[in-house]
């Protein structure tokens, strides 16, 4: 491997020193910590190395909120907070669509991009899945496939500085043609990728590459999540895999479950089978179990398996008051699970080789679903119609779903609106709407909000992000 900038040590956090597994303690159950990441709940897309897209951290609530619009000219999927404070942002330009990594200060009282820095460009969903680590610095795999991580500093006369602080290439373990769509730290402080072909591997401190093929055809096109026990899931077009490494550090597979992936991608799903970035969750550790939602034709379930055994605990009817689809990930906190539908919802672009939909297009109805589980089996608390446009973010914290809604027809059009909306959890009740700018450029496209400790909502649109505020 040819590695460029800081020493190898520093590339992969405190060579020599092994992470412990811990969890946040909350009132809804355990979130799982990571050593090698920034801060629980703040440091990859879906919150933590679990995926739970639950956080610590309380939301702007009920009360009266001030929308600040960021304009970046880029849409921004990927909205992190180091412990520091500042917010980093991996975003894709309108312009050239390069994936661009953005530094905000979160309270400015004009927020905006304090420095920037652009990544090789790869494919669609080579520029969204990104993760700060321990020492707040971007990691991510660029399109020349090297393995990078992206530090900011402060320059003596004040100006805010993004630099490469790392390199290493990792393109003998990539196929030629392909691309990383995930990449997620192990507990021990590995780095876990997987491609858009099928291809899993794990980086290890010396900067070696190992990989392992999944099933022939399969495709990833969603992240991957980490447990505190040392595995590692991934959702393919066909089959959700459990992984962890052998005694000379080469990953396995530790079993497959394949799922009903339907007849063909629905539209408002990015690709033909799950939508789902797998989410552990569970009441001890906060990794005990391990969920997706299918892509069967006329009825969608959330799977629940076992972590390390594989074994499905159930396959419960989800979204049965919206459409039977979703591109999100759940929601997974404790023994519950929030399940929300994309069904139809009008992306501007899907990845190469994503494939027609059937039908065409639909009606974006939206659809929200509780499901809550024990050992024996799930069972559904409750069923909403709600049109959530934005993965929804649970605060422990506050005890509130945290999302944007769309307003507008079933069938979307460049009118429609955006509202913030808080969502009781117990009961599936809107409890707050507030406007968002008025324009198809602030649309949220599905894309997860970030909760800062301080009771901001960072939201990425298509534009830009909403900073949502009380006031």
């Amino acid at each position: 491997m040819r590695i460029v900038g800081a020493v190898l040590g520093a590339l992969l956090l405190t060579l020599g020193i092994t992470g412990q597994a811990s969890a946040t303690n909350t009132p809804w159950g355990p979130i799982a910590d990571n050593p090698y990441l920034g801060p629980t709940g703040t440091s990859t897309m879906h919150g933590d190395a679990a995926s739970s897209d639950a956080t610590p951290f309380p939301g702007p609530g009920t009360g009266n909120v001030l929308v600040t619009p960021i304009p970046l000219l880029s849409a921004c999927p990927t909205v992190l907070q180091g412990s520091d404070g500042l917010v980093v942002a991996l975003c894709t330009a309108i312009l050239g669509q390069t994936p661009t990594v953005h530094l905000i200060d979160p309270a400015a009282a004009v927020p905006g991009s304090l420095a920037n820095y652009p990544l090789a460009k790869g494919t669609l969903l080579g520029g969204v899945y990104a993760y700060l680590d321990n020492q707040d610095r971007l990691v991510s795999i660029d399109g020349n496939s090297h393995l990078v991580r992206i530090a900011h500093y402060r320059e003596p006369g004040g100006a805010w500085k993004l630099r490469k602080d790392a390199d290493v290439d990792v393109s003998s373990a990539i196929p030629a043609g392909d691309g990383v769509t995930g990449l997620t730290p192990g507990i021990d402080g590995k780095v876990w990728f997987a491609t858009a072909g099928g291809v899993v591997g794990v980086i290890d401190q010396q900067g070696t590459a190992r990989t392992v093929p999944l099933g022939a055809g399969e495709q990833v096109q969603n992240s991957i999540s980490t447990s505190p026990e040392g595995r590692t899931a991934v959702a393919t077009t066909h089959a959700l895999y459990e992984l962890t490494t052998d005694a000379s550090g080469q990953p396995k597979v530790l079993w497959r479950a394949g799922y009903d992936r339907g007849s063909a991608r629905k539209p408002g799903s990015l690709s033909w089978g799950t939508g789902s970035t797998p989410t552990y969750f569970g009441p001890g550790n906060g990794a005990e179990y391990l969920t997706i939602v299918d892509n069967a034709d006329n009825q969608v379930h959330a799977l629940v398996f076992k972590s390390g055994s594989g074994h499905l605990i159930c396959s419960q009817p989800v979204l049965t008051k919206g459409g039977p689809g979703s591109e999100n990930s759940p929601v997974g906190i404790g023994r519950t699970i929030f399940v929300a539908s994309t069904y139809g919802y009008p992306y501007p672009t899907t990845p190469e080789g994503a494939g027609p939909a059937q039908p065409a297009s639909a009606p974006f109805t939206g659809g929200m679903t509780r499901v809550d589980v024990d050992n024996e089996g799930c069972t559904t608390v409750w069923d909403s119609p709600v049109r959530s446009a934005a993965v929804p973010r649970l605060s422990t914290a506050d005890g509130k779903l945290y999302t944007t809604t769309r307003v507008g027809l079933d069938v979307t059009t460049p009118l429609d609106l955006f509202n913030y909306a808080v969502i009781d959890p117990a009961n599936g009740k809107v409890l707050k709407t507030a406007p968002l700018p008025a324009s198809t450029a602030h649309d949220t496209l599905q894309m997860a909000p970030l909760l800062t400790p301080d009771g901001r909502m960072l939201q990425g649109t298509l534009s830009g992000i909403e900073r949502i505020s009380r006031f």
